[in-house]
């Protein structure tokens, strides 16, 4: 498995695989905010955020992490965020989710980030088990929204 930064070339390729991955969810940004998305953080440094992308042994992408950063009381510091992880379901199981999420944390720990976070769904127990294996531990907090549009 190869990962590396996402380019403008592997737009047609993660533009469907981030709507997928928004199916999953139960959510519809539009196709607009998405591309637009992917556009912004492409060009953006490590520093200001990250579009990661997996490829197989063929080259073919097969999966995106997207990372942000935040600051928190807690730490003290900046801390590396991971937005958003997929793979395509053909994909799966092949490792691509453990070497987006060590590519991940390389390179927010190259940054100086005490530390990456990130959320998943309650029922989300394929992804719960990827992340047990990278040795993540589940943290002590509730997330909560408030709608702002």
């Amino acid at each position: 498995m190869e990962i590396g930064s996402a380019t403008e070339r592997d737009l047609e390729a993660v533009l469907p695989m981030m709507r997928a991955y928004c199916d999953f969810y139960e959510v519809s940004p539009s196709d607009d905010g998405l591309e637009a998305m992917a556009r912004a953080l492409i060009a953006a440094t490590d520093g200001d955020g990250m579009l990661l992308v997996a490829r197989d042994g063929d080259g073919m992408l097969v999966g995106f992490a997207t990372v942000g950063w935040k600051w928190a009381s807690t730490r003290g510091a900046r801390i590396a965020v991971m937005e958003d992880l997929f793979v395509a379901p053909e994909a799966r199981g092949q490792g691509a989710a453990d070497a987006l999420i060590e590519a991940c944390a390389d390179r927010a720990r190259e940054l100086g980030a005490p530390v990456l976070t990130w959320i998943t769904a309650p029922d989300n127990h394929r992804a719960q088990a990827v992340y047990k294996r990278a040795g993540a531990t589940p943290g002590t907090w509730f997330e909560y929204e408030l709608e702002l549009a």
